[in-house]
């Protein structure tokens, strides 16, 4: 087993050890970017309402943070404190999210985008706190100021070194504090821009938690500020340097090491290390199936795959080929994964057509729906016995190692309602297992609820009426839950059993059967070449 297959099996099992806390729905873990997103505005809104009672003068600085820390602590000083503690929870969500999206393998290939302008939002966020404590102009603010001005007076970029305006009280002035008060103001400002850009190519992107997430989050930490609000450490004197201060290593946890490390040394490691995390799409490069490819013959234009699609890879345009209808859809290969969820959705895509080639509106080219076909009627030759179970399984959860009577997919949403409709109408099983990822979270952000909604019959294309949906099996599960996948099939299995056989099958044409499984090569083969 690789150490990302590891890793990934570690952290799915410290993601199901909060399920019975939190739920999968509302399990922090799972919703680490909405609640970057939530945090973010409980700064944002406590800032603006501090900054009514703050005074920008040097002089008067602190006493206005002590006077809305003691004199209005009810409600200024609890924000001082929701703001603090809330700044220091982005930073710990921020790191989680960004290596859980490391070790779920959510960064190379087509995903490169959101991870590359992930990047910037790092650095923002820390200049975004670094400069909220020089505002305190406490003896941490003095400490930081003066340690974070050296670092910058390394730069060949200003006319005069900035670390002057810190050596005697009488060299800083209430205009370097105005300054200071704007560049706060200003960088989280950019830091939404990043955020916003940084979403961009994920459709229906969630930048809000679940309500009660949410909830349990604020109310977490107003409890903390109440327990223990933040507070200064001594007004800040250029006269004198700070003997001990506290630090809040969240956000300054680094600062002790750029007093012992030579400027140069911090300024290149920051920059490979900001060159690293950029390159890692690429180190190495993920080699990716071919981007799905519309068919305009069997295309209507009816846009189920653009609303479907995870990544905003296919868009509607106007018709190309005379034919009497307004659109037809366009794949971006530039941001396509290939998860076939597309081809899940298109209306074309029935795996009951007998004449001529079986070919959707949209597909894979690598595979394609006849493809799907044939490896369906295989894995199902592979089933013995009575109460016969075959498997759609995702390649990224419980099920994603092959096995007897197992259909491995990109996603299970790649799969149409029609394709479960076939296996129990030709008597090619008793039941049919969509063993999809983790109910907490997905691979492909939207496959578990698309699969739900379309055999709910609530989604197009639906699942039809006359499948009967106990002879359907969801089980939603990660990869360190083989186990459960296991013991709720055998115990699907057992269950068929004892309903009997389906008795609305019509058997499967040997001719067709072996028609489907001589085709599928050659049937791939042709769109590979028509893709290229």
């Amino acid at each position: 087993m690789s150490l990302r297959a590891t890793l990934r099996r570690g952290l799915d099992r410290a993601e199901r050890g909060l399920d019975p806390l939190f739920g999968p729905d509302w399990n922090p873990l799972a919703n680490l970017g909405p609640l970057g997103w939530f945090l973010f505005w409980i700064v944002a809104a406590t800032g603006v309402y501090l900054f009514i009672f703050f005074d920008t003068g040097v002089v008067d600085a602190y006493a206005s943070v002590e006077w809305l820390s003691n004199d209005h602590w009810f409600h200024a000083g609890v924000a001082r404190s929701l703001h603090r503690y809330a700044s220091d929870l982005m930073v710990v969500v921020m790191l989680l999210h960004l290596a859980r999206e490391f070790v779920y393998d959510r960064y190379r290939g087509k995903r490169w985008f959101s991870w590359v302008t992930g990047v910037p939002i790092v650095w923002f966020v820390y200049m975004s706190g670094i400069t909220g404590y020089w505002l305190v102009w406490d003896q941490l603010a003095q400490y930081v100021a003066q340690t974070s001005t050296e670092l910058l007076d390394a730069l060949p970029i200003f006319a005069e070194p900035i670390a002057r305006n810190f050596l005697t009280p009488e060299s800083l002035s209430s205009r370097f504090f105005t300054l200071l008060v704007f560049l706060h103001i200003a960088i989280p400002l950019i830091l939404l821009l990043a955020m916003w850009i940084h979403i961009q190519r994920i459709s229906l992107a969630r930048t809000k938690p679940p309500r009660g997430l949410a909830a349990i989050t604020l109310g977490a930490l107003v409890l903390v500020s109440l327990l223990l609000p933040a507070s200064s450490q001594g007004p800040a004197d250029l006269a004198t340097v700070p003997a001990v201060v506290g630090l809040d290593w969240f956000l300054l946890g680094l600062y002790p090491v750029i007093d012992m490390v030579p400027p140069g040394v911090i300024w290149t490691g920051a920059l490979l290390f900001t060159l690293v995390l950029i390159g890692l799409p690429w180190a190495p490069p993920r080699a990716e199936a071919p981007a799905a490819k519309v068919f305009l013959d069997h295309c209507n234009g009816c846009s189920r795959c653009v609303a479907d699609c995870p990544y905003g890879a296919i868009t509607l345009v106007r018709r190309s080929d005379g034919a009497p209808f307004l659109h037809e859809v366009e794949v971006d290969a530039g941001r396509c994964v290939a998860c076939g969820i597309c081809m899940g959705s298109c209306p074309s895509s029935t795996p009951f057509r007998r004449s001529g080639d079986l070919i959707t509106g949209i597909d894979l080219p690598e595979r394609s729906l006849a493809a799907l076909r044939a490896e369906v009627i295989e894995a199902a030759a592979q089933l013995t016995g009575t109460g016969r179970v075959l498997t759609i399984a995702c390649g990224f959860g419980a099920g994603g190692a092959p096995a007897p009577g197992r259909v491995v997919l990109p996603c299970v949403a790649m799969a149409p309602p029609s394709l479960f409709d076939f296996i129990l109408s030709r008597g090619l099983a008793d039941g049919v297992a969509i063993a999809g990822c983790a109910e907490r979270d997905c691979q492909n952000r939207l496959g578990r609820s698309w699969t739900l909604q379309r055999i709910a019959r609530e989604r197009d294309p639906f699942l039809r009426n006359r499948v009967p949906r106990p002879r359907l099996l969801t089980v939603w599960a990660g990869p360190s839950e083989v186990a459960r996948l296991e013991a709720e099939t055998a115990g699907f299995a057992e269950a068929l059993a004892a309903m009997g056989p389906y008795a609305d099958q019509r058997p499967l044409d040997p001719a067709e059967a072996r028609g489907a499984a001589a085709a599928t090569t050659a049937r791939a083969e042709q769109i590979v070449e028509a893709a290229k």
